[in-house]
């Protein structure tokens, strides 16, 4: 595997050499003091060119980053659908395990590159283009506190979905269920967690995409709890984890409610949770459901 050095030369030597790229940014987590450094970290870079269409009329002009197991170009894809922004990104997993994920910038969009990502370090400004970035830091992906209304549809939805659920679980619908538990509630779930975690920690740490240190800063019973969330395929495990999620969301979002002076929906919690439980011993057979 190639070492860090040894790819940030790359990285550089091909921006130093080619005259179309006129700046290099880097961002994403190598920028982050706070990350713990590990093999599996990409490289985030930035090329700001000039004539785009001189690089993305050829793509094999990326060939020289190495061998690779796979490429993905979003701009090139409807399969999810391109931003058409007018950026290019390439993103490349090698062979050697290093991932590179490089976008094109056109110089006539450099200016959105200004104050729009606090990850960010500038490494190569051969126009002097930039001013000086700040010290990157992770301030812009801090936890927000949210407002009423933003608390009160979060618990709306996740009341809402949770009917869903169980609708889905009595109908043995397995693909409906696991989507609107693991899509619609577990972000909404997320929210609630998120906003708890802002609270310990006075709104001043992010916890990554998806939630992906929440182990590092839920206290222990609630990270106990999350796991129990989750399900395997068998339904009454689904049931199980499902109103886990419940009890978690409950508890969770009573505290956030409590602390920020907002009303949490006990009568909708309270009349939708005995629906739940209505439909979970509802039988097979029902032709009615009440």
């Amino acid at each position: 595997m190639r070492t860090e050095r040894e790819m940030m030369d790359m990285i550089m030597a091909t921006a130093e050499e080619d005259a179309r790229i006129r700046a290099v940014i880097m961002n994403g987590s190598r920028t982050n003091i706070t990350v713990n450094r590990d093999c599996f970290q990409d490289y985030d870079i930035v090329y700001v060119v000039d004539d785009i269409e001189s690089f993305i009329s050829n793509h094999r002009w990326v060939d020289q980053f190495g061998d690779r197991i796979i490429m993905q170009m979003p701009e090139d894809m409807i399969l999810p659908p391109a931003e058409e922004d007018g950026n290019f990104p390439y993103l490349m997993l090698f062979t050697d395990g290093n991932r590179l994920d490089l976008t094109l910038v056109p110089i006539e969009n450099a200016d959105e590159l200004i104050d729009s990502d606090s990850l960010s370090m500038l490494l190569l400004d051969k126009d002097n283009r930039f001013e000086p970035f700040p010290p990157s830091s992770d301030d812009d992906y801090w936890i927000e506190p949210p407002t009423a209304k933003q608390f009160s549809d979060c618990c709306n939805e996740f009341w809402w979905c949770s009917t869903n659920v169980a609708k889905g679980l009595w109908r043995k619908e397995l693909p409906f269920v696991k989507m609107m538990l693991e899509e619609s509630m577990r972000n909404m779930l997320h929210y609630v967690l998120e906003w708890r975690i802002g609270i310990n920690t006075q709104f001043s740490v992010s916890v990554g995409k998806y939630g992906k240190y929440f182990e590092k800063y839920l206290e222990e019973q609630a990270w106990n709890e999350l796991k129990a969330t989750y399900s395997n395929s068998d339904y009454a495990n689904i049931w199980d984890s499902f109103f886990a999620m419940c009890s978690l969301f409950r508890n969770i979002a009573v505290r956030v409610a409590d602390h920020v002076g907002y009303e949490y929906p006990y009568d909708e919690d309270r009349r939708v949770t005995a629906y739940l439980r209505h439909v979970q011993l509802l039988p097979e057979d029902a032709t009615e459901i009440y």
